[in-house]
This record gives structure tokens, sequence and C-alpha cells, in this order.
């Protein structure tokens, strides 16, 4: 568990510059840009509780572009935005619903996450959060000009929400060509459910989130864009294994790394060549990086 170091008005404060584009966007070249892409984990998730929509604007406020979300399914069917597959540790569920353990998301209905607050446990200014849909979460995105890293969480537990994502990111206008190309990438650690996604819209660029063996890496190739690890599990000799290979968009592999919150594990991210730094701090680890 990250600890928090400022709040959300210090975040909104600090109206820094935008951040640059997904390693998917930037064309081909012979070198890299040196600053990685920093993309705000569950949102600025630092400075506002993770996966609401304050921390989607504690990210704008940043001048953060890219934004990573998490993504589970009601019982009625509805996409939300929320990290853990239960209720308990972002929400105040167990006082709402006491009898309702173990308060797992797939138990509740939409109306009911509503009812909840989300945003309290992280602080008081917060009280009155609410668990966004993804669709709220798309809007304000839109509204922002933000982009969006969204991880499809748990996929065996909800068979077949990667056609519903599809759907919703449809609906609201996030599968033009402009979105596909520039402002969107799924994610998940689930392999068989980004190669649904892959197969579904083979456009849409997709991420593998671990860190596969360098043997396997030309297998994972055939259905990601990108091989997205925990920072603990990598080198520059493993960033440079991925980044060899070329993904299914004929384009070479990118990694993102996560979860990285300090300035110096920021540098040596860098240094590892990584594309991306995914972070809860992303003003520090712009400032550390650029």
């Amino acid at each position: 568990m990250f600890v928090r170091t400022a709040t959300a008005s210090t975040a909104a404060a600090a109206l820094l510059g935008a951040g640059a584009l997904l390693p998917a966007d930037r064309p081909e070249a012979p070198e890299r840009q040196t600053a990685p892409v920093v993309v705000a984990h569950r949102g600025a998730s630092g400075y506002a509780p993770e996966n609401t929509l304050a921390a989607a604007d504690a990210a704008d406020a940043l001048g953060i572009d890219w934004v990573e979300n998490d993504v589970h399914r009601t019982r009625d069917g509805e996409l939300v935005v929320l990290h853990d597959t239960n209720l308990k540790r972002t929400t105040d569920v167990e006082q709402v619903f006491p009898d309702r353990a173990p308060w797992a998301v797939k138990d509740f209905t939409a109306a009911e996450l509503a009812k909840l607050d989300a945003g309290s446990w992280f602080g008081t200014q917060f009280t009155g959060a609410r668990v966004p849909t993804l669709t709220q979460f798309l809007h304000r995105l839109e509204r922002n000009r933000q982009k969006l890293l969204l991880e499809i969480k748990s996929p065996a537990t909800y068979p077949g929400i990667e056609r519903d994502i599809i759907r919703v990111l449809g609906r609201s206008g996030w599968l033009d060509r402009s979105h596909v190309r520039n402002r969107l990438v799924i994610q998940s650690f689930g392999a068989e459910s980004v190669k649904k996604v892959h197969a579904l819209r083979p456009d849409i660029t997709t991420g593998f989130l671990g860190t596969p063996a360098v043997a396997d890496l030309p297998s994972y190739a055939a259905f990601t864009d990108q091989i997205n690890p925990s920072y603990a599990t990598i080198g520059a000799d493993y960033v440079a294994a991925v980044q060899r290979l070329k993904g299914p968009h004929g384009k070479r592999l990118r990694v993102n790394t996560w979860t990285v919150n300090k300035a110096a594990d920021a540098v040596k991210a860098r240094d590892y060549g990584v594309d991306g730094i995914i972070t809860n701090f992303p003003d520090v680890v712009r400032d550390a990086t650029s």
C-alpha cells in the first residue's frame, strides 16, 4: 500500500505540462525518447481515492494524459471501475450492507453500488465519491481529453466481459479511429482475456500484465502489443528482449512497468529502457525522468 504524501488540492494546484503518448502511439524511429510515458495508476491515486472520477481529475490537474483503471461487472451486468474483487477496502459496504459478506462486486447490482461511499476511506474531503460505472469514467476522461489504459480484472469471474467492455466503449464513442489509434489500450493479467480482445477487435492495442519468460515472449507477441511487468521483476536485459520483438500490428513490443512511486526507482526504470511507467504519483515520476 502506498503512503499518501500530498492532498488532492496539492495535485490540482500543480498544473504541469501534458503527458506524452503511450508507446503504441509513437512512430517507429531509430531512437526512442529518453523520458518514458507516465501513466496515472487508478488515476492519480496518491492524491485522490483510486479509480474514482476525482482520481482522474487529479491526474488531469497534474497534466497527465494517460489514466489506468480496473473494470469489473455487477450482478446485473453493469461495468464498474474499481480494483478489488470485493468492496471492503475502498467503500463503506460493511456499514451499508452488513449482511452481505464477503461483499464481492459480482454479488451487487449497479444501483446498490451507487449507494456506497468510495471516497471517505481516503480522506474526508472525498466523502460521497461514488464507484463510477465504466460509462461515467469514459465520459470524464473524454471531458478531460485524457486517454485510457483499461485493465480487465479477474476475467474468469466475468465470462464474456471482453465483449461487454467493447460494447460500452463503442457506445461511448471510444472505438472510432482516433480513440483506437491514440487513446486506448486494454490489458489484463489473463492471457486468454487479452487474446479475446485481440480476436474481437484486432485494431485495439493490447497489453499483457506480467513478466513472461524470455523464451515465451514470441508466443505473446502474436496477440499483444505490450508486455507490462512489475518493476521488481525486470532489468535492462529483459526490457531489451521484449523490445526486440514485434507485436500483431507490426510494431515492436512496448514495456510499461508498474507500480513505481519513488523518484529513484523511476530513474532506474527509465535507464532500463522502459517505454512507460505506471505510478500513483505521476508528478513525482515525471519530474524524476524528464
